[in-house]
């Protein structure tokens, strides 16, 4: 687990942007962090400003294949002043997601949550693994899935089959 694919949103200079999976280091987890294997993220609105913001989605484009693949779309001209700050800044898309922790810091608080499954807030979550404080992880119940945790922080009964 030394690298971990992440989904990276980025404005380049051109006016378009570009979704991409880039292979990251996965940070070791520092005394009172642990490292969770995401399996679940679900799409919240607020991704959507990061994931496609100001782009013309019926425009986009894909080249590359698998984890190669990368997502291209042109900003419209009227917008791209807004964004001017996010020109050549990647992004991590996710606000929260849920998976098991694979490896945690020498804290008690970590070290309690090793091979649970947690909701995480946060950001990144679009990734395969994210290094976290312990303190931003949900413990769920025994037997409740990444699935159904993933979105425990913004519509917490639906994500736990409360609502219908």
């Amino acid at each position: 687990m030394e690298t971990g694919l992440q989904m990276q949103s980025t404005l380049d200079e051109s006016g378009t942007l570009k979704l991409t999976l880039e292979n990251l280091e996965v940070k070791a987890p520092a005394d009172h962090e642990v490292v969770v294997r995401i399996e679940a993220s679900p799409i919240n609105p607020s991704d959507l400003g990061v994931v496609f913001g100001p782009a013309d989605v019926n425009a986009a484009t894909t080249t590359g294949s698998g984890s190669n693949t990368i997502l291209s779309a042109p900003v419209y001209p009227q917008f791209l002043p807004r964004f001017k700050a996010r020109i050549g800044q990647s992004l991590t898309v996710g606000n929260e997601g849920a998976g098991v922790v694979v490896a945690a810091g020498s804290s008690p608080e970590a070290q309690a949550l090793i091979g649970k499954t947690v909701g995480v807030f946060g950001g990144g979550m679009y990734a395969q693994y994210r290094t976290v404080p312990a303190m931003m992880c949900l413990p769920l119940e025994d037997g409740t899935t990444a699935k159904e945790g993933a979105s425990c922080f913004v519509n917490p009964l639906t994500s736990l089959g409360m609502v219908e």
